[in-house]
């Protein structure tokens, strides 16, 4: 929560990127702790490790101050306190956090453990549920992510800082 707030307070894009992948390994680190490691390597694969670099890389090409804005953005809060108030009393109705009565541990976890070898003749419960259960929306989130890796890619070779003069590029003589 800390890091999130400095991020939010910062103006210094490097310090708001360096926050980042200490915020997206802190949430590995949660993710771990809660048992998921799959997805908590990920997480620090992709959130602390790739996102990083390519926000380096695109902050080498701009400034490192944000622009300061002078007015207050009041359209953005309340969207922010909106969805915010939303979450909360989404939240407030589920049940206790690992609770053995929860209708997740009734219904879906006993039909995946009793019938995911019939259903998908794949062995391991995770591995079934990502590939075959949720293979639509595993293959989506990994449209997503290629394309934004391809997009950075493409932003960042769009734009080449100018030489000064008298220097040449790497590789290249100097005439």
């Amino acid at each position: 929560m800390a890091v999130a707030a400095a991020i939010a307070r910062t103006r210094n894009l490097f310090a708001a990127v360096a926050l980042g992948g200490i915020y997206s390994f802190c949430m590995a680190l949660a993710l771990l702790v809660l048992d998921a490691p799959d997805v908590s390597m990920t997480e620090a694969a992709v959130g602390a490790g790739v996102s990083t670099v390519l926000l380096l890389g695109a902050l080498y090409l701009t400034r490192i101050e944000e622009t300061p804005n002078h007015r207050i953005a009041l359209t953005p809060l309340l969207v922010s306190v909106v969805a915010g108030a939303t979450l909360l009393y989404g939240a407030w109705a589920l049940p206790p956090f690992g609770d053995p009565a929860g209708p997740i541990h009734q219904h879906v976890a006993p039909r995946y453990l009793n019938d995911v070898v019939k259903e998908t003749g794949v062995p391991n419960v995770v591995t079934a549920v990502l590939a075959s259960y949720r293979g639509f929306d595993t293959f989506g989130e990994t449209v997503v992510v290629l394309t934004g890796g391809l997009g950075v890619l493409l932003l960042l070779r769009g734009r080449r800082r100018p030489l000064s003069k008298g220097t040449a590029p790497i590789g290249k003589d100097a005439t």
